[in-house]
């Protein structure tokens, strides 16, 4: 197990290019499944999640050709359908949260497909459900293998239908939206999650020949069609990171300019750090953070405490309320974070109340923090990352705090954060990785 160790108080200062987005890239490579001709994907960002899904599509048969650090071919013309159903391929599965978006396509072009429950953070309850209605609304069929913990997914060819999803989740819509271009008729799915990264993925699939509309809208329409093919995409700047940098900026920064940022495509992550008080420039498709001396929490219109939450797109992605909450820490002011769709995500506000932090965990999803006008420094310790925007979180902590910290398990870290300690070395940071 490895671990960060952080020289807390070095401003850093410089340029920055946030790396292609984790979960779209998870959502394309899979979606590279619908189709025996070659699908080129760019800017796929070099991190943990992403490289374990990449080896599990060699194994099941995809010829994969890196053309550069971040750039790769991949061709599913010959797969090893057998390797399916192995115990082998349902062990690696369950391994990855984002093998559930293989599910779709496989069912999709090969008319069945091996379910078990797969890993991922451990931040609450993320259930599958959503999927799972979706195909079976398709028309598929599950059936529980005897002696095993693993479903088999099957249907001859899925008929299409209309849906209301009981939630606007992203990967289940990413799902239900690539087994649908192969299924006979029209599908409507509505309530549908329309994130950038699912917007991307339904661009990819018509640019491969499907026949999707209402892309950007709670309401997608699908044709089937009887075949896609190959095609070229390139992966957007993933917001999480550019979100992180905004809030490194915040508590560390002397001047820096996140490059390459498509600005339009952040929705209200920006706005999300000025309620806060912090001070973000756009610049064509950059965004500059200027150094904070001071940033001050606005105030709801009537005077009440500003409250941050997060949402389903266009509102607040969750993934960064762990961020947020440690740039509140030093800002001048009271907010209130209320964490809705994830129960255990806030536990980790506990190790920044070791480090000195005012914060009042009202419940698993609710917590007050009192910022410190940075008149009171963070202090150094020893902490262990329990997922990835947490462990990112405590990484900006620490590189804010007073003396030398260490964070161990940050494997999680590099789940979601390509050479995260060199890049932000490169600023002025002092991070040093341990084995």
């Amino acid at each position: 197990m490895a671990s960060f160790q952080i020289e807390g108080g070095h401003p850093l200062c410089g340029t920055i290019v946030p790396q292609g987005a984790k979960n779209e890239a998870l959502q394309i490579i899979c979606a590279t499944l619908l189709t025996s001709d070659r699908v080129v994907v760019r800017n796929i960002p070099d991190i943990r999640d992403v490289n374990n899904l990449i080896l599990l599509l060699r194994d099941i048969g995809v010829k994969v050709e890196r053309l550069g650090r971040n750039d790769y071919v991949f061709q599913a013309d010959d797969l090893r359908l057998d390797y399916l159903g192995s115990d082998e391929f349902v062990r690696e599965c369950a391994k990855l949260r984002g093998s559930v978006l293989m599910i779709g396509p496989l069912l999709a072009r090969f008319g069945r497909a091996v379910i078990t429950k797969p890993g991922g953070d451990k931040i609450g309850r993320r259930r599958l459900d959503t999927h799972f209605l979706g195909f079976e609304k398709l028309g598929a069929r599950f059936t529980q293998v005897e002696g095993r913990d693993v479903y088999e997914i099957s249907a001859r060819r899925l008929k299409g239908t209309y849906m209301l999803l009981d939630e606007a989740s992203v990967t289940g819509t990413a799902n239900i939206v690539m087994a649908a271009v192969f299924a006979k008729g029209t599908t409507t799915i509505y309530n549908a999650a329309c994130e950038p990264y699912l917007q991307q993925l339904c661009h990819l699939l018509n640019t491969m020949g499907a026949r999707i509309s209402g892309i950007g809208s709670n309401l997608l329409t699908i044709v089937g069609v009887d075949e896609l093919h190959g095609a070229e995409h390139r992966v957007l700047p993933d917001m999480i990171e550019v979100g992180s940098f905004i809030g490194m900026a915040a508590m560390c920064g002397d001047g820096i300019r996140i490059k390459d940022v498509s600005v339009r495509n952040l929705g209200i992550i920006p706005d999300a750090f000025r309620r806060l008080g912090v001070k973000i420039k756009v610049e064509g498709d950059d965004l500059v953070i200027p150094r904070q001396r001071h940033y001050e929490i606005q105030s709801f219109i009537d005077g009440t405490i500003m409250t941050l939450a997060d949402a389903p797109w266009p509102g607040l992605t969750p993934d960064l309320l762990s961020v947020l909450i440690v740039v509140a820490t030093q800002a001048r002011g009271s907010v209130l974070f209320h964490q809705k769709m994830f129960e255990s995500r806030l536990f980790f506000v506990d190790k920044l109340i070791d480090m000195g932090a005012q914060i009042i965990l009202c419940d698993p999803h609710r917590a007050v923090v009192v910022g410190h006008d940075r008149k009171i420094t963070l202090r150094a310790g020893r902490m262990s990352s329990p997922d990835i925007r947490a462990g990112i979180a405590l990484l900006i902590a620490a590189m804010s705090a007073k003396g030398v910290s260490r964070i161990d398990n940050i494997e999680q870290i590099d789940r979601g954060y390509e050479d995260i300690e060199q890049r932000l070395n490169a600023l002025g940071a002092k991070i040093t990785r341990l084995s």
